[in-house]
C-alpha cells in the first residue's frame, strides 16, 4: 500500500519506482564498498550486491537471465579461448535479441514499465569486452591498438572475480561499461589505486556531491517539461496541422525533454561509481594536479546540447558505450593500412541499433546518425579548407554545423522516442524529411565540391 501511494505521488508504476529505490540504493551501498579490504571481500560483497539489487528491482527471472550470458562468455573463455571473444560477442548478443523479441520491452517502458532488458544490455557488453581482452592475451603486443594493449588479460579472472565485475554493487543497472582490467586493479589496489606508488587516494565526496545535485535538477527539468511536450502529441491530429517551424519546434523539445531522463539516470550511476572509487581515472597535469572521475562519466550535457558537430556525439552521450563501440567494433572492422570509412561507422551504429532492440524506429534512428555524423565531416572539411583569412566564411561554417547537428539530431531521435515504424516516418513526413535529405545532399555535395588538403592539424587527426 504504501509503495501504491508513493509510485501514484510522483506518477510512476509501483515496477519503476521498485527500480528507482534500488537504483538510488547503489549509492550508499558503493560507499560501504570503498571501507572494504582489498581481493576477495570486495569480490562477494559486489556479487551479493548486485545479485540482491537485482532481484529486489526484477525478480527471481532477472539473475537467472543475467546468468546466461556470465555463464556463456566464462565457458567460452575457459574453453575456447582462441576464439572467446568472437564466440561471447555473438552468443550474448543472440541471446540479448532473442530477450528483446520475447519482452519488446520499448513497449513496456513507453507505458511507464520496465523489465531487466536494460540491465542485461550493459551486463553484455561487460561480458563481451572481458572475453575479447581474454582473447587478445593470446596476441603479440606488436600491432595491437593502444586500448587492445592496455585491457588485454593474460590470465583467466577468477568466478569470483568475474560474477563481481559484471555485478559490481548494481552497475549493471545502467552502467557505465568498464574494463574488467580496470574492474582488478582498483579491487587490489594496484595502477593508478596503488597508494605506495602515487600516495593517497583523492577524496571522491565532491564529485559524487555534484552528480547528485545535477541528478535532482535533470530530474526536475524532466518532471517540468513532459507533461508540455508529450509523446503522444505526434499521433495527434492537431499536430499535423501546424506549420512546418512550429512542427520542427516540437521535435526539438520533445528530444529536448527525454533527454533529461537519462541525464537523471547517468547522474546517478556516475555518483555511484565515484563514490566506490572505481570512477577514479587519474590526475590531471595541471599546477596542483587535480583527480579525474572520467571512468564514472556516461553523459557531458553541454556537450550534447551545445556540440558544434555531430562527429562530437559520440564523445559526450552514452560516452563508456560509445568508447566500447569504438573499441570492440569500429576498430575492429578496420583493416590493417586502410582508413576507415562510412562502412565501418554504419556497421558500428547497426551494431547500436540492435543492442537498444529492434524496434523500427531503433534501426532507423541509428542509419540516421550515420548519415548525419557523415555529413557532419563534410561541413568540417570545407570548414578546415578555408583560408585563415577568411575568418568570417570560417565561421559561418561553424554556425552551420551546429545547426545542423541541432536540426538532424532532434529530428532523427523521434525514432528512438516513439519507435513504432508509422509513428517514425509520420513525424520525419510532417517536416518533408528535412534531417535525412540534407545529410544525404551533404555526401553527394562532398563527391562535388572537393576541398584542398590543408595542413593536418590535432583537431583534424582527432575529426
Amino acid at each position: 500500500m504504501a509503495m501504491d501511494s508513493m509510485a501514484a505521488s510522483i506518477g510512476v508504476s509501483v515496477p519503476v519506482l521498485r527500480f528507482l529505490l534500488c537504483f538510488a540504493a547503489t549509492v550508499p551501498l558503493s560507499f560501504l564498498c570503498r571501507l572494504l579490504p582489498r581481493g576477495l571481500p570486495k569480490h562477494l560483497y559486489s556479487a551479493a550486491v548486485g545479485v540482491a539489487l537485482s532481484y529486489l528491482s526484477f525478480g527471481v527471472s532477472s539473475n537467472l537471465h543475467f546468468l546466461v550470458p556470465m555463464f556463456l562468455g566464462y565457458a567460452s573463455m575457459l574453453l575456447f579461448r582462441p576464439r572467446c571473444g568472437i564466440l561471447t560477442f555473438f552468443l550474448g548478443f543472440g541471446y540479448l535479441i532473442g530477450c528483446h523479441v520475447y519482452y519488446m520491452s520499448g513497449d513496456a517502458w513507453k507505458e511507464g514499465g520496465i523489465d531487466a532488458t536494460g540491465a542485461l544490455m550493459v551486463l553484455t557488453l561487460k561480458v563481451i569486452s572481458c572475453a575479447v581482452n581474454y582473447n587478445d592475451g593470446l596476441l603479440k603486443e606488436e600491432g595491437l591498438r593502444e586500448a587492445q594493449k592496455k585491457y588485454r588479460l593474460i590470465k583467466l579472472p577468477s568466478l569470483i572475480e568475474y560474477i563481481g565485475y559484471c555485478l559490481c554493487c548494481g552497475s549493471h543497472f545502467a552502467g557505465p561499461v568498464y574494463e574488467m582490467k580496470d574492474y582488478l586493479d582498483w579491487t587490489e589496489g594496484k595502477g593508478i589505486w596503488s597508494t605506495e606508488a602515487k600516495g593517497p587516494l583523492p577524496s571522491p565526496y565532491g564529485a559524487t556531491l555534484r552528480a547528485l545535485l545535477q541528478a535532482g535538477f535533470c530530474m526536475a527539468m524532466y518532471l517540468n517539461l513532459v507533461p508540455h511536450f508529450p509523446l503522444s502529441k505526434f499521433t495527434d491530429p492537431t499536430y499535423h496541422e501546424w506549420c512546418f517551424w512550429k512542427k520542427l519546434s516540437y521535435q526539438y523539445m520533445s528530444g529536448f525533454t527525454a533527454r533529461w531522463k537519462y541525464y537523471f539516470i547517468w547522474s546517478i550511476s556516475e555518483a555511484s561509481i565515484i563514490i566506490s572509487g572505481l570512477g577514479f581515472s587519474g590526475w590531471t597535469d595541471s599546477s596542483p594536479p587535480k583527480p579525474c572521475w572520467d571512468r564514472a562519466k556516461n553523459v557531458d550535457i553541454i556537450g550534447v546540447e551545445f556540440a558544434k558537430s555531430a562527429v562530437t556525439i559520440p564523445a559526450v552521450w552514452n560516452i563508456q558505450v560509445s568508447t566500447w563501440l569504438r573499441h570492440y567494433v569500429y576498430e575492429r572492422l578496420i583493416q590493417t593500412g586502410k582508413k576507415p570509412g562510412f562502412i565501418q561507422l554504419l556497421a558500428t551504429q547497426t551494431v547500436s541499433a540492435v543492442w537498444h532492440g529492434l524496434y523500427p524506429g531503433y534501426i532507423i534512428f541509428f542509419v540516421q546518425s550515420a548519415l548525419m555524423i557523415a555529413g557532419s565531416r563534410v561541413i568540417y572539411r570545407w570548414q578546415q579548407a578555408v583560408p585563415p583569412t577568411m575568418s568570417l566564411v570560417k565561421n559561418v561554417l561553424v554556425f552551420t554545423n551546429f545547426a545542423y547537428t541541432l536540426l538532424v539530431l532532434n529530428y532523427s531521435c523521434v525514432g528512438f522516442m516513439v519507435l513504432s515504424l508509422h509513428e517514425t516516418l509520420a513525424s520525419y513526413g510532417s517536416v518533408y524529411y528535412v534531417g535525412t535529405i540534407i545529410p544525404v545532399v551533404l555526401i553527394l555535395l562532398a563527391k562535388v565540391i572537393k576541398p584542398g588538403k590543408p595542413a593536418r592539424s590535432k583537431a583534424r587527426k582527432e575529426q
